[in-house]
């Protein structure tokens, strides 16, 4: 299963999706920002809790063979990706607009508009926004399954095989 897909897994889709992307174009046209001409992804990581854990995602590129990966992410404010880590994926954080409140190897920070945070693989991380939050991931290719969640309950990557 192509990667792409299997994130399609954790997505949110219907009017909830419509009405989320529809408030991250909002705050994107605001900003004068360019988004590539691809379908986003709508997360929630599985929860059904989109307003307070989830995120939206563009793939701007997953190039496994080259060994990168760029991605768009965005959170509303309030809203958190949840804290995991990576078994081998080494990634690096570029707010461009907006602040986050992170959570990063045990240390607590705000990173704000021309910040960056790199992460390297094996380290506990998450963020919330601090308002609108637009940041840029530079990265290792992704591989859904390399993602460890703290919590549980999420449906996909590698803690999700060792638990069932």
């Amino acid at each position: 299963m192509d990667e792409l897909d299997k994130a399609l897994n954790i997505s949110v889709h219907g009017v909830l999706a419509e009405r989320a992307l529809r408030d991250f174009k909002q705050h994107v046209d605001r900003w004068g920002i360019a988004l590539p001409s691809i379908e986003p992804l709508v997360l929630d990581f599985g929860l059904g809790e989109f307003a307070r854990i989830g995120l939206i995602e563009y793939w701007i590129a997953n190039e496994a063979r080259a060994g990168y990966c760029g991605k768009y992410l965005f959170v509303f404010d309030g809203q958190s990706c949840p804290r995991h880590w990576h078994r081998t994926k080494h990634e690096t954080f570029f707010v461009l607009k907006g602040a986050l409140d992170v959570e990063c190897g045990g240390r607590s920070m705000v990173l704000r508009e021309g910040e960056r945070l790199p992460i390297p693989a094996g380290v506990l991380h998450g963020f919330r926004g601090l308002g609108p939050a637009l940041l840029l991931e530079l990265s290792m290719p992704c591989e859904i399954d390399d993602n460890v969640f703290e919590d549980r309950r999420i449906p996909i990557g590698g803690n999700y095989r060792k638990s069932q």
